[in-house]
């Protein structure tokens, strides 16, 4: 066969006229403030807070002063664990300013999750808030802090010793600052993020200056920012979509933050859309789904909104067309990545097509390469197979802090990150996410891709969302389940209806033997889907039915 006639691998490189960033994230937040110093910077709609960049840039250095005066300095590990609020992002950027590495602490995790963390990323400063709903923070540092070594001191927000770090930081000399920042690299590690891992403990994927500004950047380019922009981020800070597609997309621009609510509350999300003016809004599928279902939805004025991003889960297509045509994001971004990349590998453009902007997650994002490949052999699939999405570039984490096997296991010799993700690149170069390598079922040695089906389940007119998931059977193996959230005032399914729906459409073996309807799914903090608790649950419900029937 001669090579004009071979077909063209699944290989991709983003190619973008505007060369990479060299800046620490600290200088590039100075050069936004001698740009628009007047411009508003942040928003915190509960408490009315509203920082201009160069009020925003006083209270950073402020405290990038006082966390210097205790000691802290490059290198040093500082914990943040706080729902959304002003304060998390003076720490995240103060932080950066001294080189100090930021680590991102869920505001979901007990005692038991806090204790690890604090241990494995030696944290030396740990800034918290008292409480968050039925999290007693307080109480929870006290109980693991006599297993912590490390931890040198404990400052709660707004508290005697909060207030002493910026009184500190503006009675200090701004040099020692300017001092501590041109000793900085862009390449020094900045952030490290715990992975929320399905087994075992949760790694910690440490990135760089580089990595994230960049990310942000090239986020932000391909939204369009300008200073005129005005993001809505009711996404988690301590998530790579808060801080890094949300904050640093936001000041790498000289855009607003908008921050709706300490944490996700879909009401308080519109409102803040609506009074603000944002002309960007970010979440996950299930956030748009409970903003869309909102019984006062229609009376909000949303005529501002120009964009926004749809990520962290597969995005449903009429979820997609609903927040187009409601929310008026005509330009809504779907964007696809993981924590160790940043987050972001690949991206939809606003002058891509509908069809390209619902069923796919984009093309490589700027400076970054994508392949995919066969998850046994390595070797690149042609396009249109389906195989591993593998992405090199800036964005690759440096590495999963002090565990170099575990590192080793995700970035390959040729610093290829090996996502874990299913997917299949198209002759113009989009991704379609197909599934997990370990959420793919095998039923009497058919590969069914759950996120077919429940792409194919949300045409139905009662059905809000589905996942479907594989459990345990003896004739084929795997036997497919789908979890239903039911439209309100609507007939739960049986799975001789759903059959009945399906019948014709799907393939035999493709239509779920087990139909779950519940009221919500079991989630990550990020509006993630726990597929691995679904399955869990319902091993135990038919075992119990099982046990019935005998």
């Amino acid at each position: 066969m001669s090579m004009d006639r071979l077909p063209p691998v699944s290989y991709s490189f983003g190619v973008w006229d505007t060369p990479l960033l060299g800046d620490t994230i600290g200088t590039n937040l100075d050069r936004t403030v001698a740009r628009f110093p007047d411009r508003e910077a942040l928003i915190d709609y509960t408490t009315g807070i509203r920082w201009t960049y160069r009020e925003f840039a006083a209270e950073v250095d402020a405290l990038a002063l006082g966390l210097l005066a205790t000691g802290l300095g490059k290198g040093d590990r500082i914990g943040i664990w706080a729902p959304n609020c002003p304060q998390w992002t003076l720490t995240q950027y103060a932080a950066a300013k001294i080189g100090a590495i930021l680590v991102n602490i869920n505001p979901a995790y007990r005692a038991h999750e806090l204790r690890y963390v604090l241990g494995q990323a030696g944290v030396h400063t740990l800034i918290a808030a008292p409480a968050f709903k039925t999290s007693d923070y307080a109480a929870m540092i006290d109980e693991v802090r006599p297993d912590c070594p490390d931890l040198e001191q404990v400052v709660l927000l707004d508290s005697p010793r909060w207030r002493r770090l910026f009184e500190t930081g503006r009675a200090g000399d701004p040099e020692q600052l300017t001092l501590a920042q041109s000793a900085l690299s862009a390449d020094d590690p900045i952030n490290i993020q715990y992975t929320s891992g399905t087994t075992g403990f949760p790694k910690g994927a440490t990135l760089s200056h580089h990595n994230i500004l960049n990310n942000g950047y090239f986020v932000g380019e391909l939204c369009g920012y300008t200073e005129q922009d005005r993001i809505c981020i009711p996404v988690p800070f301590y998530h790579c979509f808060g801080m890094v597609m949300g904050n640093l997309a936001a000041t790498s621009h000289g855009a607003a933050m908008i921050i709706p609510a300490p944490s996700f509350e879909p009401r308080a999300t519109l409102e803040a859309v609506a009074a603000e003016r944002c002309t960007s809004l970010y979440g996950v599928p299930t956030m748009f789904i409970a903003e869309l279902a909102d019984p006062e939805f229609d009376s909000y004025d949303l005529s501002s909104l120009r964009t926004g991003i749809m990520a962290g889960s597969p995005c449903p297509i009429e979820v997609m067309k609903q927040v187009i045509e409601r929310m008026g994001m005509r330009e809504v971004s779907i964007c696809y990545g993981m924590t160790e990349t940043s987050p972001v590998s690949t991206q939809t453009r606003a002058g891509d097509t509908v069809e390209q902007r619902t069923a796919t997650v984009g093309r490589a994002g700027p400076h970054l390469e994508i392949k995919i490949v066969d998850p046994v052999t390595g070797r690149t699939v042609p396009r249109g197979s389906t195989g591993e999405l593998c992405t090199r570039g800036y964005s690759v984490m440096l590495g999963y802090w002090n565990d170099p096997e575990k590192t080793t296991e995700a970035i390959d010799s040729a610093r290829w990150m090996h996502t874990g993700d299913l997917g299949a690149m198209d002759a113009d170069g989009y991704i379609a996410v197909t599934g997990r390598i370990k959420d793919m079922v095998i039923r009497g040695g058919e590969n069914i891709y759950p996120r077919e089906i429940e792409e194919f389940l949300y045409s139905h007119p009662d059905i809000l969302d589905a996942q479907v998931i594989g459990v345990p059977d003896a004739k084929y193996g795997e036997e497919l389940m789908v979890w239903i959230r039911m439209r309100e005032n609507a007939t739960p399914l049986t799975p001789e209806t759903l059959r009945a729906f399906c019948t014709g459409q799907l393939a035999h073996y493709k239509i779920p033997r087990y139909v779950h309807v519940v009221d919500e799914f079991p989630m990550t903090v990020t509006g993630k889907i726990r597929k691995i608790e679904m399955r869990e649950v319902a091993v135990r419900l038919l075992g119990q039915s099982t046990e019935e029937q005998a």
